[in-house]
């Protein structure tokens, strides 16, 4: 019987997971011979015996060499650095017409989102390793013709049917800004093929279409929904959050400075590498309708901290003050390129953030951090400490944060994706590529003397100065 009641609280834990996913949790809630998994309403189609087994990993000499001559003498540091930055290889493989596909890691899908963040850290060798260079490529077509499959959905499978389809802005922010660094970082102009045009095409008229959702010509909708009304905002409209839980207030303010850097970045793509002025200038157009709307609705006044941004709002007056471990976050706008990491309504909203007034931020004894709703409460999210160390004002608090992240280390020298503060042995995700490949990317950086990859800048634009 205590088993019996063990396992349905397992399960109660474990419906924070990804909707229609299988998500393990390791820890004491799991009882012995239990795997804390939420049933799928619809599941997807069984995977059969022969794609079940791993592909042999993609193998890249330069890759290997880095993570081999790696040494920033933190023995710990770099064990886990050197399972990182293989990690990608690890969940790609080649298929059949030429493309990457990327999956999360223990879940066999690809989202457009954690695909982009897992290969990043190979973006530091493209420029001199053409064999990297053509994985990359193959991983910006296969997102392209994802988005023209169908640009509401998050993940995908390898044979191109949706996985899942919550509307989330970042799933079409990430794979434009993945082909903009990959193009800035080796001036390569053959990825831009008909293929990413059309689907970066694709991407900007679904944002244009939300930006008024309740008349929008594609009529999407999901069961999650929680069908809040919005207001005019020259926003854009999202279902669902970048934890794959549906929003409270759609305009999920992380999400809307993340396009404002993508759309920027997406108007330099149309104008130089395909010569399409009109694209061009319909990018630029929404990008400065979304940010006068970041500015005008996203900032709100908090006691103690002055004016901060919202991580959602409605349009009509409600708000939400809080803040998510996964990225786009609040707390990683400096890092995704919105405004700067000393700007005031940063600085404010950052002292929010990492204090108890943020709902969703939780202290242990060996770490303390950003959680989320989608994982157990009082989880810190390894993803939300890299996003605090990049963005950390003083090396000294940098420092301090990667204490912390290595010590969510549970002994396989790796990182997961939410843990107890308390006992890292309790631990959500056995295998999640997107933390690993941001701790590779974050170490090259700060102490592999790697100059951080570039990204898009708001430096034109103009920010209310909140104080």
């Amino acid at each position: 019987m205590r088993k019996a009641a063990a396992f349905l609280a397992c399960l109660w834990l474990a419906s924070s997971a990804r909707a229609d996913l299988a998500d393990t949790l390791a820890g004491a809630n799991c009882p012995a011979g239990f795997a804390c998994a939420q049933a799928s309403a619809v599941p997807p189609p069984a995977v059969n015996a022969a794609s079940a087994s791993p592909p042999p990993p993609i193998d890249f000499t330069s890759v290997n060499k880095a993570a081999s001559n790696f040494n920033s003498g933190n023995g710990h540091s770099d064990a886990v650095f050197r399972n990182a930055l293989l990690d990608a290889g690890k969940q790609a493989s080649w298929a059949a017409d030429g493309t990457v596909y990327v999956k999360t890691g223990d879940i066999p899908a690809e989202w457009l989102r954690d695909s982009s963040a897992q290969v990043r850290p190979y973006l530091f060798f493209a420029k001199g390793d053409p064999a990297v260079a053509q994985f990359l490529k193959g991983v910006i077509t296969r997102q392209a013709r994802y988005l023209k499959v169908d640009p509401y959905a998050n993940a995908f499978r390898k044979d191109y049917t949706v996985w899942e389809e919550k509307f989330e802005l970042d799933s079409l922010c990430y794979p434009i800004m993945l082909a903009w660094t990959y193009w800035q970082v080796t001036g390569d102009v053959s990825v831009f093929t008909p293929d990413v045009a059309a689907g970066l095409k694709a991407a900007l008229e679904t944002m244009e279409a939300e930006q008024d959702h309740s008349s929008s010509p594609r009529h999407y909708s999901h069961r999650e929904l929680k069908g809040n009304p919005v207001g005019g905002t020259g926003m854009i409209w999202t279902g669902f959050r970048p934890s794959d839980d549906a929003c409270v207030y759609n305009f999920l303010i992380p999400a809307e400075m993340m396009a404002v850097v993508a759309l920027g970045e997406l108007a330099q793509i149309e104008k130089e590498g395909f010569h399409d002025e009109t694209l061009a200038g319909r990018a630029l157009n929404l990008r400065q309708a979304v940010h006068e709307g970041i500015q005008k609705y996203g900032v709100v006044g908090v006691p103690k901290h002055g004016n901060v941004y919202a991580y959602e709002v409605d349009g009509l007056g409600h708000s939400l003050l809080m803040d998510d471990g996964n990225i786009p976050s609040l707390l990683s706008a400096p890092y995704l390129g919105y405004g700067h990491a000393d700007d005031p309504a940063y600085v404010n909203t950052r002292s929010f953030l990492l204090s108890k007034d943020n709902p969703y931020y939780y202290a242990g004894k060996k770490a303390s951090g950003i959680g989320s709703p989608h994982t157990p409460k009082g989880y810190v999210w390894p993803l939300a400490l890299l996003a605090q160390s990049l963005t950390a004002p003083t090396p000294a608090e940098r420092d301090k944060d990667v204490a912390e992240l290595l010590a969510s280390d549970p002994g396989d020298g790796r990182l997961h994706e939410s843990f107890d503060p308390n006992n890292s042995q309790h631990f959500t995700r056995k295998d999640f590529g997107w933390p690993n490949s941001l701790f590779a990317e974050f170490s090259m950086t700060t102490t592999g003397g790697a100059p951080p990859l570039p990204h898009g800048t708001t430096d034109d634009l103009s920010f209310a100065r909140q104080e």
